[in-house]
């Protein structure tokens, strides 16, 4: 999927000269995006177990709030702002998931189709207002909040499934092939011409939460649950900096932006 085409069906000229507050969806929007989703797995793990789930979900919650409010205040796409927000999103969205599941008791199979509803409620009530879901409108400060709610409902929603998957019988590393299969489906449907490249995109970025998420758990988990056992810190870590890398990269090359050369 080339970056204009996934994101809007409108001419590549038209897209160019719009002014937006998110990146280019390259090959680096791709990989950075399935390294916060399993560094948020791991991060919200590791939260809850040193600070405690109450302390921890209080914490990312000021964490999101804080990265959201730069964020918004920016007037333009800066890498280490957009990336930072996305992490805190991932954290926060994952706590959002496990506190219906670990602290309300409410199972996947209920939490998942939840949080699926949910996110069609966001994107219901976006196009009802904008009548565009196209990330490459964001310029408006309703626009952006629609964005972010999205954002996050699919996180929430990918942790959920991702959780679901990986307790009814596939484990860790069986979910997270499920999954890198299941991501395959929206972009050969794109090129195929069976499905248009707004869907295309939403759906391919609420696969990568449980990819990602899968895969990161499955690294850190014990021999005895099917994993690696690297453990919670260092796979949070671990995957911390390559985000850390790929991010100046991005911030120092401007390659995921429409000005970059």
């Amino acid at each position: 999927m080339t970056p204009e085409h996934l994101l809007d069906d409108r001419p590549r000229a038209t897209l160019r000269v719009l002014a937006n507050k998110v990146p280019e969806v390259t090959a680096y929007f791709w990989i950075i995006k399935v390294l916060t989703t399993g560094m948020g797995e791991t991060a919200s793990d590791l939260l809850a177990k040193v600070l405690g789930p109450v302390p921890a979900v209080a914490l990312g919650g000021l964490a999101l709030a804080a990265s959201l409010a730069v964020q918004f205040a920016v007037r333009r796409y800066i890498a280490w702002v957009y990336w930072t927000a996305v992490v805190m999103v991932s954290v926060f969205g994952t706590m959002a998931a496990d506190v219906l599941h670990v602290g309300l008791g409410v199972p996947y199979t209920l939490s998942t189709p939840f949080f699926l509803f949910a996110l069609a409620a966001v994107f219901a009530l976006w196009y009802a207002v904008e009548r565009t879901l196209s990330i490459h409108s964001i310029r408006t400060r309703r626009r952006e909040a629609f964005y972010w709610a999205a954002v996050l409902a699919t996180f929430a929603l990918g942790t959920a499934a991702g959780d679901l998957t990986a307790t009814a019988g596939l484990g860790y590393f069986g979910s997270a092939v499920l999954f890198a299969v299941a991501i395959c489906v929206p972009a050969v449907a794109h090129r195929g011409g069976a499905l248009s490249a707004v869907p295309a995109f939403w759906t391919a970025y609420v696969i990568t939460r449980p990819l990602g998420a899968s895969l990161a758990d499955w690294m850190a988990v014990g021999h005895t649950r099917g994993g690696l056992a690297l453990g919670l810190g260092p796979v949070t870590l671990g995957w911390t900096a390559a985000i850390v890398c790929f991010v100046g990269y991005l911030a120092a090359s401007r390659r995921d932006t429409s000005t970059a050369l």
